[in-house]
This record gives structure tokens, C-alpha cells and sequence, in this order.
């Protein structure tokens, strides 16, 4: 087992920004994190996981955890994503501890293979029960990567989503798709990571950033926790006469977002915008107006920072949540007479089959009492709405 313990534990007395950790899993996380390290603000914490010793040895990250050394003996889970859940699970408790006391967790990973696959899932949600939220960012497999592990990183992410609070997915054949053909194997990794890097940036200056109008903690958790919500993540700067035009046109081009797709049809939207003492009235005008014609059904929550650094700059970080159904809403399709004309049912499942439907429901926290199933019975109906 290999752990190094850094000595920046948060401390206990009141805090003004939020305790923030970013965990790499895997290969591909630890690689993300490695290009972060190098141009990141001095407040974050980070820590790499991994089935591969050898590999975690190499990496210069501080606090390190070898996973599942009975399972793997330090060589890695071999493209099984289910040797890196079981040697994540054999470390859960550690898992626990290395989340302990963070406000946030910032899951960082590539899905397809064995260790990213497998133990981020469970990081996740070991997370999540230590109270933090958890905002994992992940890389999906090029297609030329096979049938085989893109099944498997369609599987992980549907277990990440479900074990965490939001989830940013950029997949590489995407990343492929913005460069020139000509551009070696390894610029696109690089161009991968830095993306990787520009959302957790983004992130920390959201959350630590001090202004005029602040965007609290409480913002982000209302934005992406529960509901098991599908979220989005961009970040853009721009710098000159025309800076509000064009950090606009970046945001709303921006590939994360489809291209704009994900603003129509997010339900909720946070955004914060950081510039230096020459922001004017104008550029936040310019920015926020376009943007809210742009995502025009969701409830907008917005702030603006003031940063000496960001002198002649302007930078948007905007965070885009699409939530699921929530349990006891009526359809909107003809289901909904369907329903209607249902018996009442039970309150508590009497079969196997209610069971399993209770605990799947999806939307309900852990502990929850189940919402009352009963059904009044149905109005009187005319024959045409009968047939």
C-alpha cells in the first residue's frame, strides 16, 4: 500500500470558501490532474487512486492511495471494471477518510477501462455519504477503441451518474473532432486535460471567487444536487474591445454544451462571471442578456467577482442542470388518464415486484420515507373520453 498524507486538512472553525479536493482514478485521472497541477490556485487539494503501483509511484501528486493490493498486487486492474469496484470497495474506509471534511469533491477519471470504470463509481459515492457534493469529470473512449470498452464506459457512467451529485462527460471522439487532422496522439491527450483543467479552474474561481454579486456554496448545491440532475460545465475567457461578444460566442459554440443545445434545455443555470477593475455595467449587461435569451426555461442564478488579475479580461463559468423526473409529478402524456383509472394501491409493497419499484424510484435520498402511493378514485368520464 502506498498513501502520503498531506498536512492542509481544513481546519474547524468557520470557513469562507468551501473545502474543495480533487481525486484523479486511474491513468487517465491521474494524467488530468499532473497538467492541472501546474497552473492551479494554491487552496486546492488533490489526491490520485489506482490499482497500477508503478504507475502511482511516478506521479508527483502529495496524498496517494494504492487500491485493492490484495486484488491487483500493485499491477492494476487489467481493463476490468469489475477488479477496480472490488478494489475499491476493500478500501472504502480509506476512501472515507480521504474525503473526510470537504465541502467538495471533485472526481476526476476516464471511463472504459479498469480502475477509472470501476473505482470511481464507488469513490463517488463513498463521497457523497461523507457529505460532500460530488462533481465528477470524465472522458469517455475514442471510437477506434472498440465495441468492448465503449460498452463499458457507457455502464460506468450510468453507475457515476447515479453515485454523484452532477457529472461533466467529454468524450475524446468529440475532442477529435475540434482539432486538425494533423495533430499528433499526444496534443490531443494535452488538449483533453487542459479542458479537464479549465473546468476545475472554473470551478474554484465560482466558488472563491469574492465580488459584487457572490455566487454562495448554496447556489451550486441548489443548481446540481438531487433529482439525479445531468449537468454541463464550460468555462471561456476572452480579452479586448469586443470581450463580451466574444466569451458569449465561445459559451454558446462551446462543445461541452453541444453547442448550445444544453442551455434550451436546462432546467437550471449558474453562472459567474469574473473580470478586473474595468468591467463596466455594460459588458455584464451584454453577457447575462444573451445568455438568458439563450436558455430561456431555466431559473438563472448569477455573479460577478472583481480580480485585479483579470485585468483587461473577462472570464464565464457557467454550470447547465438538466433534471430527471421528480417522483409524484403527473405525466404529461396520455399516461396520465391511465393512471387515473388505476385501483389504489398500498402505501407500503406487499410483492417482490412493488419492492423493487419503491426502491428503484428514481429522485428519493437514502432513509426517505416512501411518498404515499394512493390514488383517488376517478372522476366521471364521458364515452368519447372513455373510448
Amino acid at each position: 500500500m502506498i498513501t502520503e498524507t498531506q498536512s492542509n486538512a481544513p481546519s474547524s472553525g468557520p470557513k469562507s470558501i468551501p473545502a474543495v479536493k480533487v481525486i484523479g482514478v486511474g491513468g487517465a485521472g491521474l494524467n488530468a490532474l499532473e497538467h492541472l497541477m501546474g497552473h492551479s490556485p494554491a487552496e486546492l487539494v488533490f489526491a490520485g487512486l489506482h490499482t497500477d503501483a508503478r504507475r502511482l509511484d511516478q506521479t508527483r501528486i502529495g496524498e496517494k492511495l494504492l487500491l485493492g493490493v490484495n486484488f491487483t498486487r500493485g499491477l492494476g486492474a487489467g481493463g476490468d471494471p469489475e477488479i477496480g469496484r472490488a478494489a475499491a470497495e476493500a478500501e472504502s474506509e480509506k476512501l472515507r477518510q480521504l474525503c473526510a471534511e470537504r465541502d467538495v469533491v471533485v472526481v476526476v477519471t476516464g471511463l472504459g477501462r479498469g480502475t477509472g470504470s470501476g473505482a470511481a463509481p464507488v469513490l463517488a459515492r463513498v463521497a457523497r455519504e461523507s457529505g460532500a457534493l460530488v462533481l465528477a469529470l470524465a472522458t469517455l473512449p475514442f471510437e477506434f477503441e472498440g465495441a468492448r470498452r465503449q460498452e463499458q464506459a457507457r455502464q460506468a457512467l450510468r453507475q457515476l451518474r447515479t453515485a454523484s451529485d452532477a457529472v461533466l462527460c467529454l468524450p475524446n471522439q468529440r475532442v477529435a473532432g475540434l482539432v486538425d487532422e494533423n495533430t499528433t496522439f499526444g496534443d490531443t491527450f494535452r488538449i483533453t486535460n487542459e479542458m479537464l483543467a479549465q473546468g476545475v479552474r472554473g470551478l474554484w474561481r465560482l466558488l472563491a471567487g469574492h465580488g459584487l454579486l457572490n455566487v454562495a456554496f448554496a447556489d451550486l448545491c441548489h443548481v446540481v444536487r438531487g433529482r439525479q440532475a445531468e449537468s454541463h460545465f464550460a468555462t471561456a475567457e476572452a480579452m479586448g474591445e469586443n470581450r463580451s461578444t466574444d466569451v458569449v460566442q465561445q459559451i454558446l459554440t462551446h462543445p461541452l454544451l453541444d453547442h448550445g443545445r444544453w442551455l434550451a434545455e436546462a432546467d437550471a443555470v449558474l453562472v459567474s462571471l469574473a473580470g478586473g477593475p474595468d468591467l463596466t455595467l455594460k459588458e455584464v449587461h451584454q453577457v447575462m442578456g444573451q445568455l438568458n435569451r439563450a436558455c430561456e426555461k431555466a431559473q438563472m442564478v448569477m455573479g460577478a467577482a472583481i480580480d485585479a488579475a483579470f485585468h483587461d479580461r473577462l472570464a464565464v463559468t457557467l454550470v447547465a442542470a438538466k433534471h430527471g423526473p421528480v417522483e409524484g409529478e403527473r405525466p404529461a402524456s396520455a399516461a396520465a388518464l391511465v393512471a387515473e383509472l388505476e385501483p389504489p394501491r398500498s402505501e407500503f409493497p406487499t410483492t417482490a415486484l412493488d419492492l423493487e419499484v419503491e426502491t428503484a424510484s428514481p429522485g428519493r435520498g437514502l432513509g426517505e420515507r416512501p411518498a404515499s402511493r394512493f390514488v383517488p378514485p376517478p372522476p366521471a368520464l364521458s364515452p368519447e373520453r372513455v373510448e
